[in-house]
């Protein structure tokens, strides 16, 4: 709407102003004679909204709904995917008067929907028939039309108390430029990052999960910022009281669902997770709650007040609290928050990740494949056990809601939402062979993460945490925080990866020599087999495997990992060539770093290339008998070096700018300055 049209709007239809549609029904609503009939097809979303709820309030205090059809998404044909309904109304007020309802969602297609319409006529008994009276919907907060809601549900609604008695949710935090004022955590210096300094960690949404997770991004906090947040006209910030409460958060739109997780004293949360907060004396309800909104009840209740992928926090405030078995409801709900954390911290994207669980002692074998296989058992257990706990926190609340005639506890392995089951992670549509496969593959990967990881100086293998996570940290700072190192990071902060190992540093030697010190040097060659194993069906040699690996797709799963704002910078002569590459930790770069790269690798691989091709000449020269074969080497060689003369010129250019870098920008503008030089994201 424009602004004429919206001061229209507003000045003539203040109950229905969000839509067109939703006037032209109020239009209709006010020209009809009492006692006549209007019949509508429009959008649903009139029917459970809140945008929509006084719209609702006027059609159910004025008239009388005596019908409605809601079609399936394709119900005229299949490119067409439309949220529509048709219904009557009675231009008169009968509260009591049961309309009649038929439900056509779950009937794929045009051909379904007439067919069906006329057996629900014919048999109201047939499952998708209902009737409902402009009084049923009124016992339900907002007055959704939810037409299959029993008359228990009614009941509930009226039985306990709001949330919003005993839960604060005001205001919001809108920073009105994210791309300015959030980052993901690992973007920025950990010294910058916390609870009393510039980037404060955010909850922002994420994927599908519930009881504990999804923190990866932080949000500048800093004082001047804050102050902008204050002016700003898009901007908004929450009252300083409500900063840095314990709470409830979740994701703002989910398609699978909604998962209600905890969150901590040190963070704060932005417009996409919207969370509740509670008062000193209601917080010792925060674990009691957290359980009722990830149970069987709140889904049924909230679907009821708002059937769409939105959960927004007016319907959530609405939803009734009844407290029965609150010891035991509380000892669920600690457990599963326990089970989920240890779940999310053992990957690198959670700010509290310390080391892999293939490295931890309690799962540490002889081997790498009797480690997996130990730990794998446990991600079973650990699995199996959530979803003994969900389905018990759905009896309990189930029987205190009175709803055992309606809903079952039953929980599918795949609403486990724990990273280490791999029906949750991968989804439903695959064998146990294909899950267990990519879960296999992904911890893989995971230990290979953490190894590069180790091989810069983010991680030790001697001790937990992050170690070099600021701007410019070099060896020395390594050397302090981990005095006694049994693998020490790379010195200049360049690790190459090449088709073959032309200097001491390069990726796959320093991968060895990873698995030596981790897991021991006399089953290195058995674990080199098992990581070959995870990463191809082919029976290549295991090292080479490995060095495919990182030239083709260590990057692309670094991308995936963190999401597009990668910490280790692949420098590369070509996106499709890839003759010369290395890695550089974005933490640890500093202005010399081209020119080191430029001369202690690209110039000399080029020299160890060179000479190669001046050795094959010779060869051609003499008139071996493998003349054919060498010519083509050659061939091949001369367009390396052509390759390699060509990104020499850029990464010359740029090395004598002696580029600086700024953490607190984030990767996608630091990264622009090295433009022709990395590879794309």
């Amino acid at each position: 709407m424009n602004n004429r049209l919206r001061a229209f709007a507003q000045e003539n239809y203040p109950d229905s102003k969000s839509d067109l549609f939703s006037m032209f029904i109020d239009r209709l609503m006010g020209i009809i004679s009492k006692g006549g009939f209007i019949g509508l097809m429009t959008p649903f979303t009139w029917m459970f909204i809140s945008s929509y709820e006084k719209l609702r309030s006027l059609i159910l205090k004025e008239s009388t709904l005596t019908s409605l059809v809601r079609p399936e998404y394709h119900a005229f044909f299949d490119s067409a995917y439309v949220p529509i309904c048709g219904f009557t109304l009675f231009a008169r007020q009968q509260p009591e008067y049961k309309g009649a309802y038929i439900d056509l969602s779950e009937f794929y297609g045009a051909n379904l929907q007439p067919l069906k319409t006329l057996e629900a006529i014919r048999n109201p008994n047939c499952g998708w028939f209902y009737y409902a009276s402009s009084a049923d919907f009124k016992k339900i907060p907002g007055s959704p039309i939810a037409y299959w809601v029993s008359n228990r549900v009614r009941e509930v609604f009226s039985e306990g108390k709001k949330l919003s008695e005993i839960a604060i949710s005001e205001g919001q935090n809108i920073t009105g430029d994210n791309e300015r004022f959030i980052r993901f955590f690992w973007e920025v210096c950990e010294q910058k990052t916390g609870k009393h300094n510039k980037w404060v960690l955010t909850a922002k949404g994420g994927s599908f999960r519930r009881w504990y997770g999804n923190i990866v991004d932080v949000m500048d906090w800093s004082d001047s910022t804050r102050a902008h947040y204050k002016k700003d006209k898009i901007a908004r910030i929450q009252p300083k009281h409500l900063w840095f409460r314990k709470g409830i958060t979740w994701n703002l739109i989910s398609s699978r669902g909604t998962g209600f997780r905890l969150i901590c004293e040190n963070n704060l949360f932005n417009k996409a997770a919207p969370s509740l907060l509670f008062s000193e004396q209601n917080e010792n309800l925060i674990n009691y709650l957290l359980a009722l909104l990830n149970s069987k009840i709140t889904f049924e209740l909230l679907k009821i007040m708002n059937p769409t992928m939105s959960t927004n926090i007016v319907e959530l405030l609405n939803v009734p609290l009844i407290i029965k078995n609150k010891e035991r409801i509380d000892s669920v709900s600690k457990n599963n928050i326990s089970i989920s954390k240890s779940d999310w911290d053992s990957y690198e994207t959670s700010w509290d990740f310390t080391t892999l669980p293939l490295l931890q002692p309690e799962f540490r074998q002889p081997t790498l494949y009797e480690t997996y296989t130990k730990l794998r058992a446990h991600w079973k257990e650990t699995t199996l056990e959530m979803q003994r706990l969900e389905e018990e926190n759905n009896r309990i609340f189930i029987e205190a809601y009175g709803l055992q005639d309606e809903l079952t506890p039953d929980v599918p392995l795949s609403e486990i939402t724990l990273t280490c089951n791999p029906y949750y992670r991968y989804g439903n549509n695959k064998s146990e062979k294909e899950l267990e496969k990519l879960l296999l593959t992904d911890t893989v990967k995971e230990l290979i993460s953490y190894s590069v990881g180790c091989m810069f100086g983010r991680y030790s293998l001697d001790k937990e945490g992050l170690i070099l996570a600021n701007q410019g940290e070099k060896l020395a700072d390594f050397k302090e925080k981990v005095p006694v190192a049994s693998f020490l990071p790379d010195e200049d902060n360049i690790i190459p990866i090449l088709d073959d190992e032309y200097y001491p540093d390069d990726i796959v030697s320093r991968f060895k020599e990873f698995l030596k010190v981790a897991f021991g040097e006399e089953k290195l060659s058995e674990n080199l087999d098992f990581i070959a194993g995870a990463l191809s069906k082919k029976g290549e040699a295991s090292e080479k495997v490995i060095r495919d690996y990182f030239l083709k797709d260590f990057c692309k799963d670094h991308l995936k990992k963190y999401k597009k704002r990668p910490i280790y910078w692949l420098f590369t002569s070509s996106d499709k060539g890839k003759v010369f590459n290395a890695l550089v930790y974005m933490h640890r770069y500093d202005r010399t770093t081209l020119a080191k790269m430029r001369i202690d690798y690209l110039l000399d691989f080029e020299s160890k290339l060179e000479a190669k091709r001046e050795m094959l000449q010779e060869g051609i020269n003499k008139n071996d008998k493998d003349n054919g074969k060498k010519e083509t080497e050659l061939a091949k060689l001369k367009k390396k070096i052509t390759e390699l003369v060509k990104y020499d010129e850029v990464l010359k250019h740029k090395a004598d700018q002696l580029i600086e870098i700024d953490l607190d920008d984030g990767v996608k503008e630091n990264y622009k300055k090295f433009e022709g030089l990395v590879g794309k994201i």
